[in-house]
């Protein structure tokens, strides 16, 4: 997702989940029904994820008018397992689910409840540039939010290490202590840019 998805609380640990999916708006009292869409309908989605669910919400209203969540919403959804949430829209109450523990990664802040619709439950959504569909893993921290495809998500997590120990290669080169080269800098960058390569073809789909 682009930059305009941030999180609320960046000191959180990263948190991965499976997209569950809902639209949103605020900016006018509902036509017939009720105020909100149903709890049910989101956490039967819930279950049948094959792991912890990330709630995702595209607000449709441009700019956003009220807040998607709050402290019952997000305590309702960490109870039922979710990993996190995930707005195009605002949040409130975020003293209260700071303490909670519970992640949420908001395009900002909004205290007005206004009129509050849940729409289109479990259908593809938009969020921060990215078309997200129920199912989707999603991995979220305090760099922002991304998709990880399920076909290749062992893959990624099994290489993830030593992507992490091919950048050190440059980073401990520049922290040590003495005079650096030039020379010495690229010697470690090809090394680097040599092992993303052959990482890249363990986790890549055209196999």
């Amino acid at each position: 997702m682009d930059g305009r998805i941030k999180a609320a609380y960046p000191e959180m640990a990263p948190t991965i989940g499976f997209a569950v999916t809902t639209s949103f708006r605020a900016d006018a009292p509902p036509v017939g029904g009720g105020t909100y869409g149903s709890f049910k309908e989101q956490l039967d989605l819930f279950a049948a994820q094959p792991g912890p669910a990330m709630m995702v919400f595209q607000d449709l209203d441009d700019p956003a008018v009220a807040a998607t969540f709050g402290e019952v919403m997000c305590s309702t959804y960490q109870a039922f397992g979710a990993a996190g949430l995930i707005t195009s829209g605002g949040g409130r109450d975020l003293e209260q689910v700071r303490e909670l523990g519970f992640p949420v990664f908001t395009g900002g802040t909004i205290c007005s409840h206004g009129y509050s619709q849940w729409l289109h439950v479990g259908l593809r959504v938009r969020v921060g540039g990215l078309m997200v569909e129920t199912g989707d893993l999603l991995h979220a921290d305090a760099n922002g939010v991304t998709n990880i495809p399920c076909e290749i998500a062992a893959e990624v997590a099994d290489v993830a290490s030593e992507y992490v120990a091919a950048e050190e290669v440059i980073i401990d080169y520049n922290k040590s202590p003495g005079e650096k080269s030039v020379a010495e800098l690229m010697e470690r960058v090809a090394t680097l840019k040599a092992t993303i390569a052959e990482l890249g073809k363990r986790v890549s789909r055209a196999k």
